[in-house]
């Protein structure tokens, strides 16, 4: 039982076209997508490089100052260093969509005029 394979044959034939017609606002949504992938891309990058950059002087501080060692415990440390790695994940990700927005707009105002 079930389907003959020519009928099996031309439907799966006449899916591989589409008829439904491409939304006018398919690029904006496919260059707002690409600019916060490239956004998130570039905030890790720099929110890793933050978070290094933090972690050594907040590790030796603890190490040799006495007030340091008495009074951060590993809790703060990790604190002081993942706030450092997010304040930067957030600004770098904040600059990257608002400059790809301008981007657009600006190429979007270029083509009408």
């Amino acid at each position: 039982m079930g389907i003959p394979w020519e009928m099996r044959n031309s439907l799966t034939n006449t899916r591989g076209l589409s008829l439904i017609a491409a939304s006018p606002d398919e690029q904006r949504v496919l260059a707002s997508k690409n600019s916060i992938q490239e956004a998130v891309k570039e905030g890790f990058k720099n929110a890793s490089i933050a978070g290094a950059a933090a972690a050594v002087p907040t590790l030796i501080g603890c190490r040799v100052s006495p007030w340091a060692k008495a009074n951060l415990n590993h809790t703060a440390q990790a604190l002081i260093i993942s706030a450092a790695a997010i304040a930067a994940f957030f600004v770098t990700a904040d600059k990257t969509i608002l400059g790809r927005a301008r981007e657009n707009s600006m190429g979007k105002n270029d083509k009408t005029a």
